[in-house]
């Protein structure tokens, strides 16, 4: 048998300027997740919670919070862009060009735009990259570019403690 170590995401050393990271995994939002970020954040715009209020407007219905749609963007890119980072820096240029609406499922996809090397810490570079989610049918829901810092091969802390000899057992 081979033992064959699992995706421990990228390091600093893994970014070039200009790839693009398909990221594998969707999401459909459910009414319950929307209603729960909404009031777990003290969210009180009723637009998110409230169905006969959401009737009322252009909508028809409630949208998904807008922090929760960034949320979940942002985390489908953890593991490809972030799942080695040291810390966030920043999100800048935050767009939400269309609506969000529960049963929606959302994907992502994520551009390198640009790697430098940590002028503070060596053990860490800076990666940028643009993101955009999109949903089911190809709707652009939610762009930003986000910075991090990420950890080099070399500079990472252990995930897990290295298994013992497996001794024909």
């Amino acid at each position: 048998m081979t033992v064959k170590e699992g995706w421990r995401g990228r390091f600093y050393e893994d970014f070039e300027v200009g790839d693009e990271y398909r990221h594998a995994l969707g999401r459909t939002i459910t009414q319950h997740d929307n209603i729960s970020f909404t009031l777990l954040t003290q969210n009180t715009a009723p637009l998110h919670f409230d169905a006969h209020y959401a009737a009322q407007t252009e909508f028809a219905r409630p949208l998904v919070n807008s922090c929760l749609t960034l949320a979940l963007v942002t985390g489908q890119t953890v593991s490809d862009v972030s799942q080695n980072v040291m810390a966030n820096l920043g999100w800048d240029e935050v767009r939400l060009p269309h609506p969000v609406f529960e049963g929606d499922t959302l994907y992502s996809r994520s551009t390198v735009l640009d790697k430098r090397e940590s002028r503070s810490r060596p053990n860490v570079g800076v990666v940028t990259v643009r993101t955009e989610g999109y949903n089911q049918g190809g709707v652009i829901v939610c762009t930003f570019k986000r910075t991090v810092m990420v950890y080099t091969r070399d500079g990472a802390p252990r995930t897990a403690p290295p298994l013992p000899a497996d001794n024909g057992h």
